[in-house]
């Protein structure tokens, strides 16, 4: 498996963090996108929008297939910290340093907008 940073997700991240486009607190477990959701936006928007919501990709997977896109971040209209969060600790577990990283920025930007800097 080779699963590395989705360099556009994290670009749509900061973006979207950047215009205010995320929510600090939110239950991520009721939050996530469902299968059905997610095949609405694909539906929607295209594979390469769909992208752009997942931290890293594994490039052993087709592009146009869900398989290929890991670590959510949102709910395909706004960044969600907790989603972050999830993402980060997910990454860490299975020792994606690459993919921790780029989530902890994403979160220290929230936090800095939030004006909860460390």
């Amino acid at each position: 498996m080779a699963i590395k940073v989705n360099q556009a997700a994290v670009r749509h991240a900061r973006r979207l963090i950047e215009a205010g486009d995320y929510v600090f607190n939110s239950d991520w477990s009721e939050r996530q996108p469902s299968a059905e959701e997610e095949n609405a936006f694909i539906e929607r928007r295209g594979w390469a929008a769909y992208g752009e919501w997942y931290l890293a990709e594994d490039t052993t997977e087709n592009e146009d297939t869900k398989g290929r896109y890991k670590f959510p971040y949102g709910d395909f209209k706004k960044v969600h910290r907790d989603g972050v969060i999830a993402a980060k600790q997910r990454a860490a577990q299975y020792d994606y340093a690459e993919i921790e990283r780029a989530a902890d920025e994403l979160l220290q930007l929230i936090d800095k907008k939030e004006g909860r800097e460390s």
